[in-house]
């Protein structure tokens, strides 16, 4: 609402008397009064709930009409406040300007006030003056205090001509007599133009006076400083028996500096020297020096310089992980592929494409050889080996680094292995890539896309040392044990090479060719010192261990190897020698017997095969029926794959017994005018119930064993079985049929039921040692599973 809207004008309205300064609409101010005139024309106004008019006096306390400005502020009230001291306090709001136009009375002053309104002016002309006003305060901001931030965005904003004026003459605090000469120009342009002249004046006045400032402490400078500087030099030497420890580091920076500048990018080349020119400026005793120090040495100790030249050979990789390394054919096939794309790429001068650029993940169980074939490799490529371990890693800072504002702030993993290794491009291994956690400190996996991406990680930028790094010289290799766990765009970077579990065929030659060897060189024994016969050596594998790896067997060897030593050293033998008749004195207690099958055939007990990040195992599955009504109860710690599994299995069956196609005995229908299937309850139980189990695999297990408590018909227990059912009663195929088969081997399974795609699909990577010691039929309906299984 505007002024003149609230009051009719010209108005009659108490005068009150500033001493100090000329008030600006919309100014909200204090006014402290402590004179009776001033008190009196305060009472009117609260009196007649009227506004008050404020004018400030030319001497500085007159309180009659001549000896104040006749123009000044028409106002209100916001709030008064009695001081102790007898004064009055008020908080007054400036409406808009005022003149006085006729003077009523003089005690208390009372007046007739009109407005005061500035003539309006041409936009165009408006713009042009408001633009150079703003670009000479800016000028003036720049070299006096008179301006803060906020005033000088709101003079930018602000696009009333009068309300800009009115801020500048408030802000800069011109006489009083300026000031009314100011306050009461109506013509807009004119009013511009003076204040622009006015602030040319003070930008001259500032510059001149800031240059005298200047040059006072120049010269003050001039005469001290050298004496100062010299004589601080002077005692320093003395105290410290002219050391120049500080001078001869700054030396060895700026000459390792120069050394790398070649070989480093150039925002690298320039953070650095800031650093170490920061570093020569600032005193010993600044609490920023040894942080500064860090850094420089840490940045310089990165081996942007080191780079393995050796050429790729592919048949000095395929060598290397042949000897380090038995059976894993697929695995080193593909690692050899990769390496020969490179070499390739290499030879013929292309730059690198897709193929070479492709990010290699290990997965399988612990033990099988993951980490050991990265070692491998780098050391057919005669690179430094790094290994990163991420498991638990839920601090993205650990990957990108802290930045230095923070205390203790160090570099990320990546840039300390580059340290560690002192190459640019060493094989990093990054171990346990399915582990990652993600908090409130970060998500770890978001770094690894761009560490992980040919595409960015030529531009890696490490927190810490606030400049890019060029990784995509460094070969990364991941390793993960299920690859469900990693993020899906974190897979999308990487190509998968599964290692399965070894078998104990596999295990027996392993132990032999590297294990043994190994474990006789760490301890320090002769082979013609150590024999292990190859029955006992089978017979750690199958009652001693229990892994899909070699990790628990090496174990073992290396206790045999120290309780070897021992006996050695104490009964001054000449060898020992390990067979299963004393195999108990070097081992404790069998920790794993293999589960043998029972010598009987059961009702409602079926072997199935399971697949775990450990390798597989065996799973027995039973059921039985209570009389009830047709309701289905699981135990076991089941997931919801699994549980799914068993209502679909419920239902085949139920179609089966209501086609004829399972007999039931007709000892079992307790009453003729309802289906059997109602009449019972039905309990699944997969036992180890502390264990969660879960996954697509279990369908026919399940089904076999509701088929069997239905039928009366006992379950061989010699076969076991893997595979989904769907609602028509198709088998359908599933994963890790390797882990599951080594699994039903070990545990003297004679016959394996499989889905027929498996065996089509699969078969081939199946080793010799299994396909020969077990029958492995291919199944494609459940009626084929249970002519099988079932006696």
């Amino acid at each position: 609402m505007e002024i003149e809207e609230l009051i009719e004008y010209p108005s009659k309205l108490p005068v009150l008397v500033e001493d100090e300064l000329f008030l600006y609409p919309p100014m909200i101010t204090p006014i402290f009064i402590n004179d009776t005139q001033n008190m009196s024309a305060l009472e009117l106004s609260i009196k007649n709930g009227s506004m008050l008019f404020v004018a400030p006096s030319q001497s500085g306390n007159g309180r009659n009409f001549d000896e104040i400005y006749d123009c000044g502020v028409i106002g209100g009230i916001m709030r008064k406040v009695p001081l102790p001291d007898g004064r009055v306090k008020i908080l007054f709001q400036a409406y808009a300007k005022g003149r006085i136009v006729e003077r009523i009375s003089n005690k208390p002053l009372e007046a007739r006030i009109e407005l005061i309104k500035d003539e309006p002016l041409d936009e165009t002309k408006k713009h042009a003056l408001l633009d150079v006003l703003r670009e000479h305060i800016r000028v003036l901001a720049n070299i006096s205090p008179y301006f803060s931030p906020d005033l000088l965005r709101t003079i930018d904003e602000e696009m009333d001509a009068s309300k800009i004026c009115d801020l500048i003459l408030n802000t800069i605090r011109i006489k009083k007599q300026d000031a009314y000469e100011f306050f009461i120009l109506t013509n807009l342009e004119k009013k511009l133009l003076k204040l622009i002249d006015l602030i040319v004046d003070e930008i001259e006045a500032n510059t001149i006076k800031k240059e005298i400032k200047n040059k006072v402490h120049s010269r003050i400078d001039k005469v001290n400083k050298e004496y100062f500087l010299k004589e601080q030099l002077r005692q320093i030497q003395k105290e410290l028996g002219s050391d120049t420890q500080k001078e001869d580091e700054i030396k060895e920076y700026y000459k390792k500096l120069e050394l790398k500048k070649n070989f480093m990018h150039e925002d690298a080349y320039k953070e650095v020297k800031k650093q170490i020119e920061k570093f020569e400026r600032i005193h010993q005793d600044n609490s920023e020096t040894s942080m500064i120090q860090t850094y420089i040495e840490t940045a310089l100790d990165v081996p942007f310089e080191k780079i393995s030249k050796k050429k790729l050979d592919i048949k000095e990789v395929s060598k290397q992980l042949n000897l380090d390394h038995y059976a894993l054919n697929k695995p080193k096939a593909r690692i050899e592929e990769y390496f020969a794309v490179r070499e390739l790429l290499e030879k013929r001068k292309i730059a690198d494409k897709d193929g070479a650029k492709v990010i290699l993940c290990l997965y399988g169980p612990p033990g099988v050889g993951k980490t050991s074939l990265a070692n491998s490799v780098a050391k057919a490529l005669k690179r430094e080996l790094i290994r990163i371990a991420l498991g638990g890693l839920e601090d993205v800072n650990e990957l990108r680094g802290h930045r230095r504002t923070y205390i203790g702030a160090m570099p990320g993993r990546i840039t300390q292995g580059l340290i560690e290794a002192k190459q640019i491009n060493p094989v990093i291994v990054l171990d346990e890539i399915d582990k990652l956690s993600r908090s409130f400190r970060g998500d770890p996996s978001a770094v690894l896309l761009e560490i992980l991406d040919p595409e960015q990680n030529s531009k890696f930028r490490d927190y810490y040392l606030n400049f890019n790094l060029d990784l995509s010289k460094v070969i990364f290799i991941a390793t993960a044990n299920d690859i469900s766990n990693i993020p899906s765009a974190l897979r999308d970077r990487m190509e998968f090479i599964e290692l399965s579990s070894y078998t104990p065929g596999e295990k027996f030659h392993i132990a032999k060719k590297y294990l043994i060897p190994s474990e006789l060189k760490k301890h320090g024994l002769k082979a013609t010192e150590f024999k292990l016969d190859d029955k006992t050596l089978e017979l750690i594998i199958s009652d001693y261990t229990r892994e899909s790896g070699v990790r628990n067997l090496r174990r073992k060897i290396a206790q045999l190897c120290r309780k070897s030593a021992k006996k050695l050293l104490l009964e001054e033998c000449k060898k020992v020698v390990i067979d299963a008749k004393n195999l108990n004195d070097f081992l404790d207690k069998k920790v794993y017997e293999p589960q043998k099958l029972d010598f009987k055939d059961k009702i409602g007990q079926v072997n199935g095969l399971a697949w775990t990040p450990v390798g597989g195992d065996v799973l027995r599955i039973e059921a039985v029926k209570i009389k009830g009504k047709g309701e289905l109860t699981l135990t076991g710690s089941l997931g919801d794959v699994m549980k799914e599994s068993a209502k679909i299995a419920f239902s085949v069956i139920k179609v089966l017994i209501d086609e004829g196609k399972i007999k039931i005995p007709k000892k079992l229908i307790l009453d003729t005018k309802s289906n059997v299937y109602d009449q019972y309850n039905l309990h699944i139980h997969v036992p180890d119930g502390a264990t969660p189990k879960d996954g697509p695999s279990a369908g026919i297990t399940i089904s076999t064993a509701l088929a069997s408590i239905f039928s009366s018909k006992a379950v061989k227990n010699d076969v076991a079985m893997t595979g989904e059912i769907d609602l028509a009663g198709r088998v359908l195929p599933i994963g890790g049929l390797k882990e599951k088969l080594i699994a039903a081997y070990k545990a003297d399974i004679k016959t394996a039921l499989i889905p027929k795609k498996n065996y089509e699909r699969d078969l081939k990577d199946i080793p010799n040692e299994i396909q020969n010691g077990m029958k492995i039929i291919p199944v494609e309906h459940l009626s084929e599973v249970l002519q099988y299984a079932l006696v």
